[in-house]
């Protein structure tokens, strides 16, 4: 694998209106994608996972503010005008959102809606275009693909359309793929499906990929380094494998203890309740200065909430930011 960096994020920060002003949803995110890698975002709903998407791909929601860096190859993203992000979304980055029903038109045929971007950024004719989304239709799995190109997407399983996402977004060949939470609403069998699909497509094509999702089970099996965000920072990050083994800041060890597990004894007869993080996420507006964790973080201090902590070295390319490191570690052993 390349270890030269395909894209480059450095003290992205994004700020939003509301009623009381601009509120940060991004604070210092920074991150390295090198070409033929795989990383992951995790974390609770409104962490920021898929805002950081949204600011890569320039989508972000109308007056929003965007500070930081944003390089691809070397290209600075941040103060392109829209055509130039228009030049490169879905020829050099591609996105899988979260809902194709939604994200698809429902006034075209998928084919035609594969095809565009071919027409635009390829320039290839009608017959060229539609000659190649069946083979993209082949390409990702699409039953019956033939038969397809003149459905609309109400016509198709919810697989069905997910595989339409996934060749519309491979169309023109990007180096960089975003999934963002690619297999909601998904059943379990078809879930492995499209995670094994975006995993040999990824390989075979050499990009870089993306992958945005709550599932720990789903970034162990398919991204080899994982960020971990909370607060719209990222509070964790480092090798999958590592992270996973030795979870360092109170929030991940929160996330893990609150997941389902199969087997767990019965007490007095009946199933154990799942471990919560007590508390709520704050509010935009109510963000503390220091650790976005710190007021639902059983070993917080007064320090904590003074000033965001500093990513501290915790084992081989693994990094947290927590103040109270080494107290963590001894008490929740």
């Amino acid at each position: 694998m390349d270890s030269t960096p395909l894209l480059e994020v450095d003290a992205l920060r994004v700020a939003l209106p509301g009623m009381r002003g601009m509120a940060d949803a991004l604070r210092g995110v920074a991150f390295t994608i090198a070409r033929g890698e795989t990383l992951g975002l995790i974390g609770e709903s409104g962490c920021g996972k898929s805002m950081t998407a949204l600011a890569l791909m320039g989508l972000l929601p109308e007056r929003a503010q965007m500070r930081g860096s944003i390089r691809l190859l070397g290209q600075e993203l941040i103060g392109l005008d829209d055509a130039a992000m228009c030049r490169l979304r879905g020829h050099r980055i591609g996105m899988v959102f979260q809902e194709p029903m939604t994200a698809l038109n429902p006034l075209h045929t998928v084919g035609d809606q594969v095809a565009e971007p071919l027409r635009l950024h390829k320039g290839l004719s009608r017959s060229a275009a539609r000659a190649e989304a069946l083979r993209l239709f082949d390409r990702v799995q699409l039953p019956n693909a033939a038969q397809r190109l003149d459905a609309h997407p109400h016509q198709l399983s919810g697989g069905q359309r997910q595989r339409v996402m996934i060749a519309m977004a491979l169309a023109c060949g990007p180096d960089l793929l975003i999934a963002d939470e690619p297999t909601t609403a998904l059943d379990a069998t078809i879930q492995a499906d499209i995670l094994d699909l975006i995993a040999t497509l990824v390989r075979e094509e050499q990009m870089a990929l993306l992958l945005i999702s709550h599932d720990l089970g789903v970034m162990a099996r398919t991204v080899g380094r994982v960020l971990v965000m909370y607060g719209g920072t990222v509070v964790e990050a480092g090798p999958t494998a590592e992270v996973f083994a030795h979870l360092a800041h109170p929030y991940t060890r929160g996330l893990f203890a609150a997941r389902p597990r199969m087997g767990n004894p019965r007490v007095n007869g009946r199933k154990p309740q799942l471990a919560t993080i007590p508390g709520r996420v704050p509010e935009l507006f109510d963000m503390p200065a220091g650790c976005p964790f710190a007021d639902r973080c059983a070993w917080a201090t007064a320090a904590c909430r003074a000033q965001l902590p500093a990513a501290v070295h915790v084992g081989p390319g693994h990094e947290a930011r927590c103040m109270r490191i080494d107290t963590v570690a001894r008490e929740a052993a």
